[in-house]
């Protein structure tokens, strides 16, 4: 049967079904895949209002700035059932509206998309990827309507459909119960392989979970790549106890590893999709994006900030808990890989815990802004596109590490002070918010810490010192009983502040300068051009990098800098460079007690 037939009997089977009650469908052809292009059907029966309303999303589940997804749609045109063409008004960039129907409204237009990744889409003879806000068009005010979507590939293709959306008996159709259920099921399709197993929760029930590849790579490798995620789940089942009840009882990781799309990870309500630009080959360096994305299915898909529920998908969704959500779950995900047994803890405390710390202690953004506020900023930040220059680096630390540095900090706190452990704190959170599914705010989640600490005055200071506040946290005392010291990283260097240069003919600063760096003060910015210092002419970094090891710390020198092809001249005063190391009591030649060997396995082995 050709699937030109297919497509008219699918279309005449919908019918007979919205004879019976409203119903919105989708059909997707590959017509153009060549050339990135898909042919996408909306038919809706039933329309409610005399004037209908379609349009593109501008947002995404798991992303909080806006995107125009309405620019690579076009050729749309709309029928009615008889096949009449019905008039459509274009009123906004991505907003269509359609009048004088009788109640049945086909939609019919071209979809294209080269860019696979969390947040858009991808359609090429090698495979379809498809991100739903990127991908469809939706009428406004039928959000409770059930959805079925079919897509038509020809047989000869081989292709198999991976996606959380719910089975039919179909495996090219499926169902979801809810537009806002629909637009949080991604979906790949190809020639994809597949690594199974199951997980039981400590009520008996059994989930399935599965990854689906596309990508190459031996199956040996895939196999001892999925074994490692599996026990990666496990850990992460470990710290809240159970895992969710998925819906239809499966959770997907639909994973992207190839050559052609672009570095992304993006959260799901019952799978996650994972893009990572490289030929697979398994590393344990791909590991921690699973494992930070699987966290997700418990903090953000169900312990949800009210700020988040419902999503809009015609506007940015600014959240005030994003530090919470997106940052702790940061922590999480190096953690996770650490307990699994997948790297080093000599590694993940000299580079994970250590640039937590750095992030927290040595950024103008954690210094002097809150974690609510660093959140707030995502409406701009996040995989938002902007052409003019900004000062992001002098008032906004990114709510990802920044959050994972509050975490880390709380962790400990918690171990030491109270006997007590973040697994334990979020165990708590996804008991009060998360598994009833009950939408929090940030005086809920100081409402748990107060509860699991039998403190009210320890989670209230605690809240208004560093998550309304940005108060300093003395990592070294609280690093101490695991055996840790915090060092400075370079203590006899002199040292200027910035860290990116551009070398074109000397030495052109690439970003902006930070508060209370010497170069700051002594005004320089972005793009200026460093000619001398201390008399000698500075052309590249390596040139820059020895005289700051022949100046001293605290002993002002001349600078000379080209500013918009005006040269300038001033003094400059080096300072100890900030960047802070973690060393073990082992390295440092100190003694480490049973009782420091006990908080390290407690905190950092596996469950």
């Amino acid at each position: 049967m050709t699937t030109t037939r297919i497509g008219l009997l699918l279309i005449l089977a919908f019918s007979l079904q919205w004879a019976y009650g409203q119903r919105i469908s989708y059909i997707v052809s590959f017509p153009n895949i060549v050339h990135h292009e898909a042919q996408v059907e909306l038919i809706v029966s039933d329309v409610p209002t005399r004037t209908a309303t379609v349009r593109m999303s501008r947002s995404s589940p798991g992303r909080y700035a806006t995107h125009e997804f309405g620019k690579n749609i076009y050729d749309l045109h709309a029928y009615d059932q008889n096949g009449k063409p019905l008039t459509v008004n274009r009123v906004d960039g991505d907003v269509y509206e359609i009048s004088h129907h009788s109640g049945y409204i086909r939609v019919k237009y071209t979809l294209y998309a080269n860019y696979a990744d969390g947040t858009y889409a991808g359609i090429d003879p090698g495979g379809v990827h498809l991100n739903m806000p990127a991908a469809f068009l939706w009428m406004k005010g039928l959000d409770n309507i059930p959805i079925t979507i079919h897509f038509n590939i020809p047989e000869e293709w081989h292709w198999t459909v991976a996606t959380q959306l719910q089975p039919t008996g179909d495996p090219l159709t499926f169902q979801a119960r809810s537009f806002q259920y629909f637009m949080d099921c991604p979906t790949k399709i190809g020639p994809l392989r597949y690594r199974k197993w199951d997980i039981k929760n400590p009520d008996g029930k059994v989930y399935a979970f599965r990854i689906a590849l596309d990508g190459a790579g031996d199956d040996s490798t895939f196999t001892s790549f999925s074994e490692k995620v599996q026990n990666i789940v496990k850990q992460e089942q470990a710290v809240f106890g159970e895992t969710p009840a998925y819906d239809y009882g499966a959770y997907t990781f639909l994973a992207s590893i190839n050559p052609y799309v672009h570095g992304d990870g993006m959260e799901h309500r019952n799978s996650t999709m994972i893009s990572i630009p490289a030929a697979f080959k398994g590393e344990n360096r791909m590991l921690d994006v699973f494992a930070h994305e699987f966290f997700h299915c418990w903090n953000v898909k169900r312990i949800r900030p009210k700020t988040l529920e419902p999503f809009n998908f015609e506007k940015s969704n600014m959240s005030y808990e994003l530090w919470f959500a997106e940052g702790f779950t940061q922590y999480y995900g190096g953690l996770m890989v650490m307990r699994a047994g997948y790297e080093k803890d000599t590694d993940y405390l000299h580079t994970t815990i250590a640039s937590l710390i750095n992030i927290k202690v040595n950024t103008p953004g954690a210094q002097g802004y809150s974690p609510v506020e660093s959140s707030e900023m995502a409406v701009f930040v996040d995989a938002g596109v902007a052409v003019d220059k900004t000062n992001y680096p002098n008032f906004y630390t990114s709510y990802y590490p920044y959050g994972g540095a509050i975490a880390l900090a709380l962790d400990l706190e918690l171990r030491a002070r109270f006997n007590k452990s973040l697994d334990e704190y979020m165990s708590a959170v996804w008991r009060r918010f998360g598994k009833p599914e009950l939408p929090y705010n940030v005086s809920g989640l100081q409402d748990v810490l107060a509860a699991v600490t039998g403190d009210k005055k320890f989670a209230a200071d605690f809240f208004t010192q560093y998550i309304y506040g940005h108060a300093p946290i003395d990592y070294a005392a609280l690093l101490k009983p695991a055996g840790l010291l915090l060092k400075k990283t370079e203590e006899s260097k002199a040292w200027i502040g910035a860290e990116q240069y551009t070398e074109r003919e000397g030495l052109i600063l690439e970003a902006n300068t930070k508060r209370g760096t010497p170069l700051y003060d002594a005004g320089l910015d972005v793009d200026d051009k460093i000619l001398s210092i201390d008399n000698q002419d500075i052309r590249t970094y390596q040139e820059l990098s020895n005289l700051l090891g022949r100046l001293h710390q605290g002993t002002a020198v001349a600078i000379r800098w080209l500013h918009r092809g005006e040269e300038k001249t001033g003094t400059i005063t080096p300072k100890e460079n900030p960047n802070l190391s973690v060393v073990t009591f082992e390295k440092a030649g100190l003694p480490v007690t049973a009782a420091i060997a006990a908080f390290r396995k407690s905190w950092l082995g596996a469950k």
